[in-house]
C-alpha cells in the first residue's frame, strides 16, 4: 500500500497545537506520514524548544512553517489581528505549500489528505480547490461546535443579534438533550471589547460555513463527555482523549518543558500536591498573582506551580522564591500529563482549556476551575455542574479571587471523597473510549479506513 502523506494544519495556539500534535503521532503510527505545519513565529519557537530539531529520530512527523501575516513585534494573543491576519495571508501561502510538495519528485510525496483545525476551516476552501482529501478536528468542546453550529436558530430565537450580541441576559438551551449555556459566557463575547467580540463572531460565521465542506469532523471528546452535545450534532465523531505519545513528547511545545518537576514530584507524599496550570495565554495580575500565592501558602500543602517565561515571570518567580524547597516547586513550562498521571498529585488549579481538561478527566485528577476567556466559561459549567469533579472560585467585588477562597476552597475540593470518587469513575469510563474495541478506537478506525482508500 502506498504511504498516505498527511497535511496537518492547526491554529497557531498551543491549545490548537497540542492535541493536533497527539493526533499526528497517532496517524502516524497508523502508517502515515505527516507533514506539520505552524505559522513560522511558532515554528521558531517550537523549534527551540526541541534544541533546533524539525523532527525527532523514529518519528514520521516533520514540521514545516508558513506566515502568519504579523510582524516580528505584534501580539499574537490579539486573536482579532491574529484571525484578520491569518485569512490575509495563509490561504494563498498555504496553496503553493500543497503545490510545491506535489511536484517534488515527480509527485512522489504528494498529499493525500489535509487534517484541518476548526479554526481554520476556512482552508477547507483549499483543499477543494486542489482536489485533496480534507477532514475537520476539533479541538474545543462538542458543545461549542454544537452552539456554534446553531447559530442561525440562536438568531431566530431571539438569543443573539447578527453580529453575536446577546439581544437577553441569562441561560439558554441549543437543545434540551445539551447542558444549558449562559449568554455571558459565549466565546466571542468573552474576549475584548465590542470590536473585537464582532470580529471573532463573524471569524467563526466563516469557519462553520466552511465546516460543511468535509463530512469528517473528527473530535477530541468522547461519548461518556458530551452525548447530548453529540447527539444534537452527529456529525462530530469522538477520538479522544488523545494521549501524547511520550517518546515525542516534546514535539509542538512553545516552551521547553522542565522535567526537574517530576524528580520533586517522586520526594512529596501520595495525593498531596496542589498544581497550579492556567495555559499558554492568561496572565495574574500583580495583585492576583499575590493573592494566589499566599492562598497557596495558607493551604499548607506542597505545590507544583507553571509560571510561563512571557508572563513577566522575572517579577514573579522572585516573589515565590520563598516559597522554593520541599514545599513548592515553581517552573516555566511542565509536562502536563507526566505531572497529572503522578501519584502525589492531588488537584489541578486549572484555566479548563479543552486540552487541560481532557488531560485532567484522563487522570482522574480533580479540579479547581479558574477560566480565563472564551470557551473556558463553559467548561467549567461541564466540570462544576454536569460532571461534579471539580469546583469554582468566587470573587470578590474588584474581580480579585482572595486568599482565604483559594484554601477554602482547596480544603473544600480535597475534604470531598465523593469529588474523587466520580473522577476516578470518569476516569475509567473516559479511557475506556480508547481501548481495542472502544467507541472512540473504532471512530479513529473507521477515519483510516477512509483515509486509505
Amino acid at each position: 500500500m502506498i504511504l498516505k502523506h498527511v497535511l496537518v494544519l492547526p491554529f497557531p495556539a498551543q491549545g490548537h497545537v497540542n492535541p493536533l500534535m497527539h493526533l499526528s503521532h497517532k496517524l502516524a503510527q497508523h502508517g502515515c506520514k505527516v507533514t506539520f505545519v505552524n505559522t513560522e513565529f511558532n515554528h521558531k519557537r517550537v523549534v527551540s524548544a526541541m534544541n533546533g530539531k524539525v523532527s525527532l529520530e523514529g518519528s514520521k512527523v516533520e514540521l514545516i512553517s508558513i506566515p502568519d501575516g504579523l510582524g516580528p513585534e505584534e501580539d499574537r494573543n490579539d486573536l482579532a489581528s491574529l484571525a484578520s491576519a491569518v485569512m490575509r495571508t495563509m490561504p494563498s501561502a498555504l496553496e503553493k505549500l500543497i503545490r510545491d510538495i506535489n511536484s517534488v519528485d515527480g509527485g512522489s510525496k504528494r498529499i493525500t489528505c489535509i487534517i484541518v483545525d476548526t479554526s481554520m476551516a476556512w482552508a477547507l476552501e483549499v483543499v477543494q480547490k486542489l482536489g485533496i482529501k480534507g477532514a475537520l478536528f476539533i479541538p474545543l468542546s462538542a458543545a461549542i461546535i454544537a452552539m456554534e453550529d446553531n447559530m442561525q436558530k440562536l438568531i431566530e430565537d431571539g438569543i443573539i443579534d447578527s453580529d453575536g450580541f446577546p439581544i437577553r441576559k441569562g441561560k439558554f438551551q441549543v437543545s434540551p438533550e445539551m447542558p444549558t449555556m449562559d449568554t455571558a459566557d459565549l466565546p466571542w463575547c468573552c474576549i475584548g471589547d465590542p470590536i473585537t467580540q464582532k470580529a471573532i463572531y463573524h471569524y467563526i460565521v466563516k469557519l462553520v460555513k466552511c465546516s460543511h465542506l468535509t463530512d469528517w469532523w473528527l473530535s477530541n471528546t468522547c461519548y461518556d463527555l458530551e452525548p447530548g452535545a453529540l447527539s444534537v450534532c452527529p456529525k462530530i465523531l469522538p477520538i479522544g482523549p488523545l494521549m501524547e505519545s511520550a517518546k515525542y513528547r516534546s514535539m509542538g511545545q512553545f516552551w521547553e518543558e522542565d522535567l526537574s518537576c517530576l524528580d520533586w514530584l517522586n520526594q512529596q507524599p501520595p495525593c498531596s500536591v496542589i498544581y497550579i496550570a492556567c495555559g499558554s495565554i492568561a496572565i495574574f495580575d500583580p495583585s492576583q498573582f499575590k493573592e494566589l500565592a499566599l492562598g497557596l501558602e495558607l493551604a499548607c500543602r506542597p505545590f507544583l506551580w507553571v509560571v510561563r517565561e512571557d508572563s513577566d515571570s522575572g517579577n514573579k518567580i522572585a516573589c515565590l522564591e520563598e516559597f522554593e524547597g520541599t514545599r513548592a516547586k515553581i517552573v516555566k513550562w511542565a509536562p502536563q500529563n507526566s505531572v497529572l498521571s503522578h501519584p502525589s498529585v492531588a488537584c489541578f488549579i486549572s484555566h479548563c482549556g479543552w486540552n487541560s481538561v481532557m488531560d485532567g478527566v484522563s487522570h482522574g485528577v480533580p479540579f479547581l476551575c479558574w477560566p480565563y476567556f472564551a470557551d473556558q466559561l463553559h467548561n467549567k459549567s461541564y466540570i462544576c455542574d454536569v460532571w461534579k469533579v471539580g469546583l469554582g472560585f468566587e470573587s470578590h467585588e474588584k474581580g480579585i479571587i482572595s486568599r482565604w477562597e483559594i484554601k477554602k476552597k482547596v480544603d473544600q475540593l480535597l475534604g470531598d471523597q465523593n469529588i474523587r470518587v466520580r473522577s476516578k469513575k470518569m476516569k475509567e469510563k473516559v479511557m475506556n473510549n480508547i481501548v481495542d474495541g472502544g467507541k472512540s478506537s473504532e471512530n479513529f478506525n473507521e477515519f483510516m479506513d477512509w483515509l486509505k482508500e
